[in-house]
């Protein structure tokens, strides 16, 4: 059993990500910290909620995370890609009552957890660089994290040169990159291939036992419509933040490169990942997913999202 704390702005593919770890017997998802990014703070926290209330999972706290990066400038966000309110044309209730916990919650799950705990960040970097922070001796008891960001040696997804969470807040993808240890990076090196096709979005909505199968098309679909315009002859849909939770418990679906990664923050590079390949420089600890392998991935996306 993987026990996972989720950083996460949901987004479409984040609440794939997060609707895949509910349904994974395997994962123990320990809680949810909730930021800007795709959407605002606040509506990324209503979205984690309803995901969570429709599977009865009152158990699992979500905790509200920052609201801006730290470069305090106005957040650009992405309703043609996300929806207005993040999960493409759901919408959750208007009159919705959740429970939030405090940022120390935090805190108090790596204490519980300790070295079993897996920190997984899909979204910007800003939170999860000020839990190192404040808790930079309790950061040290985590087991490990995952970073889904960046994009190495290949187009970016906002610029040309640079991926959206690493673009949002650069600093603090370089602070996280610097003091995460046991860290793995997903780039758009791996993540643009990790499509999902309308004929398994098909079955995952027949399927019954998928309590989340009602909105699987529609979330699609919306999705699905802004890559066929930004991605011409594409098959499907990419879900980047997915795949990260996948190789939590399934390192194999890729293949890694290791080497410790760098953020640019100047103003024309802003966003760049980037890492030194000279035939001197050395190797380093931070593994760089950068092939993957799709009927891999596949099957563990519907092995979870196709219950018998």
């Amino acid at each position: 059993m993987k026990k996972i704390l989720l950083f996460c702005d949901p987004g479409i593919d984040d609440s794939l990500a997060i609707i895949y770890a509910i349904m994974d017997p395997e994962i123990d998802l320990a809680g949810i910290v909730t930021s800007y990014g795709n959407v605002t703070k606040d509506q990324a926290t209503a979205n984690a909620a309803y995901l969570l209330q429709l599977a009865g999972r009152k158990d699992i706290p979500i905790i509200p995370g920052a609201s801006n990066p730290v470069q305090q400038e106005e957040v650009t966000f992405y309703p043609e890609i996300h929806g207005e309110e993040g999960i493409g044309p759901i919408q959750p209730p208007g009159n919705m009552q959740y429970q939030t916990y405090p940022f120390d919650t935090i805190r108090l799950i790596i204490e519980r957890y300790r070295n079993e705990l897996i920190i997984v960040d899909t979204g910007r970097s800003t939170t999860l660089a000020t839990v190192f922070i404040l808790f930079p001796d309790h950061m040290k008891m985590v087991h490990s994290f995952y970073v889904m960001g960046g994009a190495f040696f290949v187009p970016g997804n906002v610029t040309a040169l640079a991926e959206a969470n690493f673009f949002g807040d650069p600093t603090s993808s370089n602070y996280v990159l610097k003091y995460a240890h046991n860290l793995t990076i997903t780039p758009l090196n791996v993540t643009q291939f990790a499509i999902i096709t309308p004929d398994i979005v098909d079955n995952i909505s027949k399927n019954k036992k998928n309590i989340y199968a009602f909105m699987m098309a529609p979330i699609f679909e919306y999705y699905y419509k802004f890559y066929k315009k930004s991605v011409p002859g594409i098959i499907g849909a990419p879900i980047h933040d997915l795949l990260t939770i996948i190789l939590v418990k399934n390192p194999n679906v890729v293949d890694y490169i290791y080497y410790d990664a760098h953020v640019i923050e100047g103003i024309e590079a802003r966003g760049q990942s980037y890492i030194d390949l000279r035939p001197t420089s050395k190797t380093g600890n931070t593994s760089i997913a950068v092939h993957l392998h799709y009927e891999a991935f596949l099957k563990e996306f519907t092995k979870v999202m196709l219950p018998e």
